[in-house]
């Protein structure tokens, strides 16, 4: 038998944040049982991780594919594995866990964004006539409004977005309860309409923020519907993502497949 766990991150209570299944295992799974079991459990993203030597192994993949990475899943299993420090290696390279301060941290690579003119498909897909600002990079288009009001009253169009040069779309503007900043991303291309929250794409928003407000430490708010808060440290070619996360439910798969973990 199999272990899993569900867990809320990005959150202090059940039910908030971004969920993630965290299943443990002894061995590199089949791709194809991961992809039954993503399905089966249908979380956002689950995440399956195994020890290999002082570090682990892992894959995420959400109930229609494999992603090439995902922050909150990766919390999650931090959380599950209660550990100080540690370090996971996946497909493209490594992302190291680390607890400190109350929160898990997850350490990323600052990702750029340069600005451009909003182009009008951009504008027709989230509804707006005029916005703020606008940057992007061979992934993101990030979308810049006045308030944060304006981000959580945002009703777009999910198929014009899926429609876009873009995997994700980042909309996010200053302030909100008690944060420097707010956003909301959506990514119909992964399969997933609107990400509840996301730590990758402060990868993203931390170095965006930093400089325009003028300070390396910032707090976010993703305004999903669940809505999940974020302690950013930013700095030397880095974003270290902070979070809460709860476990909500933990059992066994008995399905036919790989053996559990520690």
């Amino acid at each position: 038998m199999t272990a899993w766990f569900l867990v809320d991150v990005f959150a202090e209570r059940p039910f908030t944040g971004n969920p993630a299944a965290v299943v443990l295992l002894e061995a590199p799974p089949d791709e194809a049982w991961m992809r039954a079991i993503a399905a089966e459990v249908h979380q956002p993203t689950t995440a399956f991780v195994w020890r290999e030597g002082d570090a682990w192994g892992v894959r995420w993949f959400t109930p229609a594919r494999e992603l090439p990475l995902c922050g909150h899943a990766t919390l999650a299993a931090a959380h599950v594995l209660g550990q100080d420090e540690i370090v996971f290696r996946h497909g493209s390279g490594t992302l190291t866990a680390s607890r400190g301060d109350g929160r898990i941290w997850l350490d990323f690579p600052a990702v750029p964004v340069a600005s451009h003119p909003a182009p009008a498909d951009a504008l027709e897909a989230i509804g707006l006539t005029s916005v703020a600002g606008f940057a992007r990079n061979d992934d993101d288009h990030v979308i810049m409004l006045d308030t944060a009001a304006q981000v959580e009253a945002l009703r777009p169009d999910i198929p014009r977005i899926l429609r876009l040069p873009a995997g994700r779309v980042i909309v996010t503007a200053p302030g909100g309860a008690d944060a420097d900043f707010t956003s909301r991303v959506f990514v119909p291309a992964v399969g997933l309409d609107e990400d509840h929250v996301t730590g990758s794409a402060h990868a993203v928003l931390g170095p965006l923020w930093a400089a325009r407000l003028g300070r390396d430490r910032l707090e976010a708010v993703q305004a999903s519907a669940r809505t999940g808060r974020l302690s950013l440290r930013v700095g030397g070619g880095r974003v270290h993502v902070g979070g809460h996360a709860v476990t909500t439910s933990e059992g066994t798969l008995t399905l036919h497949g790989p053996s559990s973990g520690p």
